[in-house]
C-alpha cells in the first residue's frame, strides 16, 4: 500500500469498573471495560487512504434479495428498490459503492463492470436508474452474495468496508456449510448489517451473519419501513472512522482468561475469535467505530493469594492489526486488578456495572430459551423463561425489551417475572422479540 500523511484519529479512551476485592482463596475476577472513541477526523498510521473531504474512504456494497418471493406482495420488491435508492443517496462523495442483486447466484447490478463506482451526483443518478433492472426471480444462496460483495470491496484500497444486506426468506439453495464458509471466508474482511423483511426469514440466519461480519441485525417487519432503515444503517456507515479496531487483552504468568464478551449495546460473546498476539496477550476483534462507546464483560481466573497480596490480573489496550503483522497502537489502556483481604464487607460488594449487564447477558438468553420452548411446544418451560425475562427486564430498566416481551406474554407481575403466555402471538412480534433480544440498556451511572 502507499503511504499516506497521518491525519488525526479518534481518540479512544478506557475506563474499568470492577470490585478488585477477593475473599483470601478467592480467585474469579469481574470487570466491565468502557471503550469510548470521540472526536476523529479520519485513520491514523501511515497505511490507509482518506477521502479528499478528510474522512477515511470507505466502499460499501449493498446485496438486495431479488428472489421470487420478493414479489409476494409486489410492493415489497418496490420498497426494496426504494430503499437501496435511499441508501444510494446517504453514500458521502468519493465513497466506493455497488449493487448487488441476491438470487441463487450473486450478480452485480451496478456499475456492473466488476468494480467499484465513486459516489458522485452523476454515478448516483446512474446507480438508481439501474436500480429499475432489479427483478425478482430464483432462489436464494446468500454465501454467493458475500463472496461478491467480498470481491468487490477488496479491489479498492480503502480504510474502510462494510456491506448492508436485505433478505425476505430463507436460505435454500445452498447448504448451512456453504454459508457458513462464506462467513469464515469474509470475516475480517468487511463488516456487514443484515436485515430480514417481512416474516418469512430465519431470525438465527439473519443474526447469524451480521454476528460472523460484527455488524448489525434486525427486522424491517413492514417492507414501507426499509427506506427509513436502510437511510439509518448507510448513516452509521458512512459516520465510521476507523476500521478493524481489536481489544488486545494480556493476562500474567499463571491466569486464565475465561471469557471477553461485548455487553452494549448488544450482547456479543467475542472468547472464540481471540487471535494470538504474542506471550499471553490476544486479540478480540470489535469491527469499525465511529464516535461511540461500547461495553466488554471480561472474567479472569487468578492463582489464589494471601491476605494483602495484590496483582494485575489483565491490561486491555486497543489496536489496529496492520498487513504486515504488527498492530497500530491506539494509546488508550485499562487495567484490572485482585486484591485479596479479610474484609467481608469488601470482598463480598458486587460491582454495580457488572451485575448489571451479567442480568443483560442474562435477559438475552432467557428470551432464546423460552421462545425456542415455546416453538417445540414446552409451555410451562417457556413461560418460566420468558417470566424470568420480564424480571430481569423490569429489573434493569430496559422498557424496549420489556414492550417487546408484553406482545409474547401477559404480565401478571413484572417484579417477580409472573406471566403468562398469550395464545395467539402475531409472528412479526415474535420475531421482533428474538432478533432484537440481545439488545441491551447501559448501567444508570
Amino acid at each position: 500500500m502507499a503511504n499516506f500523511a497521518k491525519p488525526s484519529v479518534p481518540r479512544f479512551s478506557v475506563d474499568v469498573y470492577q470490585n478488585e476485592y477477593l475473599p483470601e482463596g478467592g480467585r474469579e475476577v469481574n470487570a466491565i471495560v468502557t471503550v469510548t472513541a470521540t472526536g476523529g477526523g479520519t485513520l491514523g498510521g501511515g497505511l490507509s487512504p482518506a477521502a479528499s473531504d478528510g474522512r477515511p474512504s470507505a466502499a460499501v456494497a449493498i446485496m438486495v434479495d431479488c428472489s421470487g418471493s420478493m414479489d409476494y406482495p409486489p410492493t415489497k420488491m418496490r420498497n426494496a428498490r426504494d430503499a437501496t435508492a435511499a441508501a444510494v443517496d446517504t453514500l458521502r462523495d468519493g465513497t466506493h459503492f455497488a449493487v448487488i442483486a441476491g438470487t441463487h447466484v450473486a450478480t452485480e447490478v451496478y456499475p456492473g463492470d466488476g468494480g467499484l463506482a465513486v459516489a458522485s451526483p452523476t454515478t448516483r443518478h446512474r446507480a438508481k436508474q439501474a436500480l429499475r433492472r432489479l427483478a425478482s426471480g430464483g432462489g436464494t444462496a446468500i454465501g454467493t452474495w458475500l463472496r461478491l460483495a467480498d470481491r468487490l470491496l477488496s479491489s479498492a484500497d480503502v480504510a474502510l468496508r462494510h456491506g448492508i444486506l436485505l433478505t425476505d426468506g430463507r436460505n435454500e439453495h445452498e447448504s448451512p456449510e456453504d454459508l457458513r464458509a462464506a462467513l469464515d471466508a469474509c470475516a475480517g474482511r468487511f463488516t456487514c448489517d443484515a436485515r430480514g423483511v417481512g416474516t418469512d426469514w430465519e431470525v438465527k440466519e439473519v443474526t447469524g451473519i451480521a454476528s460472523a461480519l460484527l455488524g448489525t441485525a434486525d427486522i424491517v417487519a413492514d417492507p414501507a419501513g426499509l427506506a427509513a432503515d436502510f437511510t439509518r444503517m448507510m448513516e452509521t456507515a458512512m459516520g465510521k472512522e476507523v476500521a478493524d479496531v481489536a481489544l488486545r487483552v494480556w493476562t500474567p504468568v499463571g491466569t486464565t482468561l475465561r471469557y471477553v464478551k461485548q455487553v452494549a449495546p448488544a450482547v456479543e460473546d467475542l472468547t472464540a475469535r481471540r487471535t494470538e498476539a504474542g506471550p499471553r496477550a490476544g486479540d478480540y476483534p470489535t469491527g469499525s467505530w465511529g464516535d461511540e462507546s461500547r461495553d466488554y464483560h471480561l472474567c479472569v481466573e487468578v492463582p489464589p493469594a494471601g491476605l494483602g497480596r495484590e496483582m494485575l490480573a489483565a491490561r486491555v489496550s486497543l489496536v489496529v492489526p496492520q498487513p504486515d503483522g504488527s498492530a497500530q497502537n491506539l494509546g488508550a489502556q485499562g487495567l484490572v486488578r485482585a486484591v485479596w483481604t479479610d474484609d467481608m464487607t469488601a470482598s463480598t460488594a458486587i460491582s454495580p456495572q457488572v451485575a448489571h449487564y451479567t442480568g443483560q447477558a442474562e435477559l438475552a438468553q432467557v428470551i432464546k430459551q423460552g421462545l425456542d420452548l415455546r416453538k417445540v411446544g414446552d409451555f410451562d418451560g417457556a413461560t418460566a423463561k420468558l417470566g424470568r425475562a420480564v424480571q430481569l427486564a423490569s429489573a434493569s430498566g430496559n422498557a424496549d425489551t420489556a414492550k417487546l416481551l408484553s406482545k409474547v406474554v401477559d404480565v401478571v407481575d413484572a417484579a417477580t417475572g409472573t406471566v403468562r403466555l398469550k395464545t395467539r402471538v402475531a409472528q412479526a412480534d415474535e420475531m421482533t422479540l428474538e432478533t432484537r433480544s440481545t439488545k441491551t440498556v447501559r448501567v444508570k451511572k
